[in-house]
């Protein structure tokens, strides 16, 4: 059975795919949800010296310690950030990489410089080393207080260190897959996750689906995220 790694995103933790996870265990896979330093499950380890480098050893050492191989490996949100920087050192174990609603950044590029106007706001509230969580809405008013009662503030160096990538994303040897949920009134056409989606949409090494939903995709659509990953596991 494939190993499938799925990487939350900013603000999050391992929880956000707690309705994804039996759905793809059920068909036999081997799944793995990683908590980031700083944030989430993790959040008493938060402090200024945690940066991009952090999360993506936090990952690294998942891969490692669990000895994956032939992975399917999705970063959501942020999250592309830190699978990205996981590329140079194991494109060769992954099979396919997803991107779920996510920046995709080139080398040298940091998440601040990927998401479009919403930089500038984020970086005007850096309070004590870290940006507060932007407010997300679910299906209903229990389920979004209960995820905003566990969204946790997000070391500021995770947003402005670069990532290292020593080739393109389109030219890595493995398939690509983007995500776009297409249902958030709350962002704007030039975001960084709609910037993805274009690249994606515009490029023949990508393939691309969309979600109507909002941005929590896999707390709101978590069915249809597994339908996808199970046929990328399966194929």
């Amino acid at each position: 059975m494939t190993s499938i790694v799925l990487v939350h995103g900013a603000w999050g933790g391992s929880y956000g795919f707690r309705h994804v996870r039996p759905l793809l265990a059920a068909h036999g896979h081997h799944v793995f949800t990683p908590s980031l330093t700083g944030i989430g499950e993790r959040a008493h380890l938060a402090s200024a010296d945690i940066n991009l480098s952090t999360h993506i050893q936090d990952v690294r050492n998942t891969i490692f310690y669990e000895d994956l191989d032939d992975m399917v490996l999705l970063g959501f949100s942020y999250g592309g950030m830190v699978i990205t920087g996981l590329l140079d050192e194991f494109a060769d174990r992954v099979n396919h990489i997803l991107y779920l609603d996510a920046v995709i950044p080139n080398d040298g590029q940091s998440a601040i410089d990927t998401l479009g106007p919403m930089a500038s706001k984020l970086l005007d509230t850096v309070t004590d080393h870290a940006i507060a969580p932007l407010p997300r809405e679910l299906g209903t008013p229990e389920a979004t207080a209960w995820s905003n009662a566990r969204r946790s503030n997000q070391p500021v160096g995770t947003f402005t260190e670069p990532v290292r990538l020593g080739k393109p994303i389109e030219e890595q040897t493995l398939t690509r897959t983007f995500i776009k949920a297409t249902k958030d009134p709350n962002e704007s056409p030039d975001s960084g996750f709609w910037q993805a989606a274009r690249r994606a949409q515009e490029s023949s090494a990508w393939n691309y689906h969309e979600i109507a939903t909002n941005h929590m995709v896999p707390m709101t659509r978590p069915e249809e995220l597994a339908q996808i990953l199970l046929n990328l596991a399966e194929s």
